[in-house]
């Protein structure tokens, strides 16, 4: 998106909506204590070379793009890695993961990513693993003997074959980007840059059908494979989902998402991992979500706009103008400063921050109210189930009926 196109806009309320009116100092009164954060994302370049119909930060609510600097400066990378580094310091961290990100941070040239990257590492007395989120049109051999060098792992967003990527994924001219992305996984998954190759993003889009999409994007061989839901909310839902109750009557994105399931299920050796049915599942036995998608985990996420301007997850774009703002700065503000703010403590607190309505779920441990950007609705805010929850709660409930099947059968071989 370079410039120009047309946008839903969705004002900032004009009375508090929860969170903002949720009581830090009284959770910190009942034991409650912040989880540091692990994840900086840095939005190093705030414009792009493609524009995707579905694009949050370009197309949805929040239009914050249009006012930012094209790329981040020397003096608020220096900035960012000092907070970086005082945060590591004060909560003891032995790692943290940076994550470049826009826009395209491939419109930063490649010796300015050397140069960002060298700075944050430099400065910041602990592990720090680096990776690129990318549209893949513009890799090449001269980003990826950088990244190379660097090891800063790949990862590429592609939305199926050719036919299902095109649909959404085009040039603001409307020409279609998959050749060129193509063309750049061709060089990512060969030697020597393969390893730093980390999986494909692919956003759901239910024209496309989903078995042919799961074996276009196995074609390059992706480690993990990211399958996401559109953004939206309830006051603006997404494509297939309509009116009010926001379900349109059906579960048609689970219904897209289980027949890819199903397949890669009943493979014996799974070509790739698929993050949210590994996450579905592990959650089911137990574990604790790393996803925003799903579970009651507490984020550890914070990002950083190209002007050094903090924010919560940028998907919260989506919801109306100015929702993931936080009014702090890296020039001015610590990281701490941010952990002790009420939109923070919401998506830390896990089942606290449910809906009564999700509370009652069976399965909310799992689901954990789903992306927290797609439980808003205006007049309640963030507190109530996803726009998408009859689609998580079939497809959970899907997933758990097979792992259940299996389990019967394995004990029944072990009478």
């Amino acid at each position: 998106m370079l410039d120009g196109h047309d946008t839903r806009r969705a004002g900032r309320p004009a009375l508090p909506e929860w969170p903002l009116t949720l009581d830090v100092a009284r959770l910190a009164d009942g034991g409650w204590r912040p989880t540091p954060f692990r994840q900086f994302i840095l939005k190093i370049h705030s414009r792009c070379d493609l524009a995707c119909t579905y694009c949050y930060m370009y197309e949805m609510a929040d239009q914050s793009w249009r006012s930012r600097p094209l790329r981040m400066a020397p003096d608020v990378v220096e900035a960012v890695a000092a907070r970086i580094a005082e945060h590591v310091r004060g909560h003891d961290l032995p790692s943290i993961e940076l994550i470049l990100h826009g826009g395209e941070p491939l419109l930063m040239r490649p010796e300015e990513i050397d140069g960002l990257v060298g700075t944050v590492r430099d400065t910041v007395d602990a592990h720090v693993a680096v990776t690129v989120q990318t549209n893949g049109v513009r890799l090449d051999t001269a980003y990826l003997g950088v990244f190379d060098r660097l090891d800063v792992g790949v990862g590429v967003s592609l939305d199926g074959d050719q036919r299902a990527h095109d649909r959404s994924r085009r040039t603001p001219g409307g020409r279609g980007s998959h050749h060129k992305v193509a063309a750049g996984l061709r060089l990512l998954t060969e030697p020597p840059f393969q390893r730093l190759f980390r999986g494909l993003l692919c956003t759901v889009d239910l024209r496309n059908d989903p078995l042919e999409t799961y074996r276009a994007l196995l074609e390059f061989g992706p480690p993990v494979i990211d399958f996401l839901l559109p953004h939206g909310t309830w006051a603006q839902p997404p494509p297939g989902l309509g009116g009010d109750s926001g379900d349109g009557g059906g579960t048609p994105y689970a219904d897209w998402l289980i027949a890819i399931f199903d397949d890669w299920y009943a493979q014996s050796a799974r070509p790739a991992g698929v993050r949210l049915f590994d996450e579905i599942i592990y959650l089911l036995v137990g574990g604790r979500s790393a996803s925003e998608q799903i579970g009651l985990s507490p984020t550890a996420m914070v990002v950083v706009e190209t002007d050094g301007e903090i924010e919560q997850s940028d998907i919260l774009k989506s919801a109306y103008e100015g929702a993931p703002g936080t009014g702090l700065h890296v020039l001015r503000n610590s990281f701490d400063e941010v952990l002790a703010l009420p939109s923070i403590a919401a998506r830390q607190i896990g089942w606290a921050a449910l809906s009564p309505t999700c509370a009652a779920c069976p399965v909310a441990r799992v689901c954990g109210g789903g992306h927290y950007a797609h439980r808003y609705r205006p007049g309640s805010g963030f507190l109530n189930p996803s726009v998408y929850c009859a689609d998580l709660l079939r497809l959970i409930t899907h997933v758990a009926n097979t792992i259940k099947r299996d389990i019967t059968a394995l004990q029944k071989d072990f009478r």
